[in-house]
């Protein structure tokens, strides 16, 4: 290589070190919507029957599931039946309250109690 040649590439590398560098722009992530559970919560007029149904009708859940669910209601208090954004919770569990009472049970005069809590750190 020429001293001539050797000279430009030094040149053209010295000027590519000194532009400035250009700034990317940050890729923008998309927010997350915060999720939500939507909470079954216990009570004495309302069947293991009424609530295995009611998880299979609004959730499509197995009778297993719905048992399972009863069950964790029926001894902690409460159970989490669904997880999902702040609108889909929000349908759910105005399906969960459109139900209706128990038909078994006579002091039944309106459906089990639902309500949503956001995930912490959501």
């Amino acid at each position: 290589m020429s001293e001539n040649h050797s000279a430009m590439l030094d040149a053209a590398d010295t000027a590519v070190l000194e532009r400035p560098k250009s700034r990317r722009k940050k890729k923008e992530r998309p927010q997350k919507e915060p999720l939500f559970h939507v909470i079954l919560w216990n009570d004495d007029v309302h069947t293991y029957e009424y609530v295995i149904i009611m998880l299979n009708t609004v959730f499509g859940y197995s009778f297993a599931k719905g048992f399972d669910l009863a069950k964790e209601v029926d001894r902690y208090g409460r159970a989490v039946v669904f997880t999902s954004t702040l609108q889909e919770a929000e349908t759910k569990r105005d399906q969960i309250l459109a139900f209706g009472p128990d038909p078994l049970i006579a002091g039944s005069d309106g459906p089990i109690i639902a309500t949503l809590e956001k995930i912490p750190g959501e």
